[in-house]
């Protein structure tokens, strides 16, 4: 499927969701439950990155407009756009930020906020920067919430990573729950356009960045690594699933941010995918075994979810 039939059915779904319950049919035709690895959001490998305009949020160009593809003149670019900051996020925008300084001799790493609010937002973001200690640029959008009208960003995905060189973009990371998870993809791909064959791990980057514990030295961060990785399991319920769907879907089940709707549509999106096959149905009852033992997610969500992986186990 091509960016541009991509980009129609990101339209086309968005109106549904506004419109008459006949909306449900057309999306079932554009594709059974919405998944997060199939969000579009932002312009597509191999298309262009198009000027737009922003604000400058700190340092001496503070309040002033921007137009970072002008400025960057082709060079290689990670362009982080930011629909909302959730304690979860935090550690994948730190760990971004400190590849991006340790690189940024060969790459410009930006964060574009999205808001519908410019003046609080203005006040506040800097706050947020220095909270997560980010020392990349940091700037707002001037087009709202929606962010850029030509990059067609989608609001579901509370990060949009996109990576380019030459004005060309290299990889799309659309993430409706960015985590870090995501981090060894997206620096993998950051690495690849600035010719970085073996690019730190993204736990090293948080130990240098002082996220876990004191800057340690190179040996010291190898030996942190293999702790790490030779960790014995951990003895809670249930198990984190490994396909990659019903991550995403977990993610977004337990979001304190939902309301009671936005719940049992997960649910219901699990129920669905998972449609007897014994495989899922297994991952999916070790991981909401494991997220309601942990609390995670709203009072309903915990209620709800429980009686539904009820339902599911039998």
């Amino acid at each position: 499927m091509n960016a541009r039939t991509k980009r129609l059915i990101h339209q086309v779904s968005h109106f549904c969701r506004r419109t008459a319950p006949v909306s449900v049919l057309l999306l079932a035709w554009l594709g059974a439950a919405r998944s997060e690895e199939n969000i579009f959001s932002g312009p597509q490998p191999g298309e262009k990155t198009t000027p737009f305009k922003s604000i400058e949020l700190r340092g001496e160009g503070a309040g002033k407009e921007r137009d970072i593809i002008a400025e960057h003149k082709g060079a290689p670019t990670a362009l982080i756009f930011v629909h909302g900051v959730e304690r979860s996020m935090a550690p994948l925008m730190a760990v971004l930020d400190a590849y991006g300084q340790e690189r940024k001799d060969a790459l410009k790493t930006e964060f574009v906020f999205l808001s519908a609010d410019s003046l609080s937002s203005q006040q506040r973001l800097p706050l947020v920067g220095q909270s997560l200690r980010l020392q990349s640029p940091m700037s707002l959008s001037t087009d709202s919430a929606e962010g850029p009208g030509n990059y067609g960003l989608n609001k579901e995905c509370l990060m949009t990573v996109i990576v380019a060189r030459e004005n060309k973009v290299a990889a799309n990371f659309p993430l409706v729950q960015p985590g870090m998870a995501d981090a060894t993809k997206i620096i993998s791909a950051i690495a690849k356009i600035v010719g970085d064959t073996n690019p730190p791990a993204a736990e090293a980057l948080r130990e240098r960045r002082g996220l876990g514990g004191a800057r340690m030295e190179p040996g010291q961060q190898k030996e942190r690594q293999r702790e790490i990785q030779n960790r014995p399991r951990d003895n809670l319920p249930g198990a984190a699933p490994t396909d990659e769907r019903l991550i995403g879907l977990l993610r977004r089940f337990i979001q304190r941010s939902n309301d009671d709707a936005t719940v049992d549509k997960v649910l219901a999106e699990v129920e669905a995918y998972v449609g007897g096959n014994e495989d899922l149905t297994r991952q999916a009852i070790g991981g909401w075994t494991r997220v309601l033992h942990l609390k995670y997610g709203t009072d309903y969500a915990q209620k709800a979810g429980q009686t539904w992986l009820e339902k599911l186990k039998k």
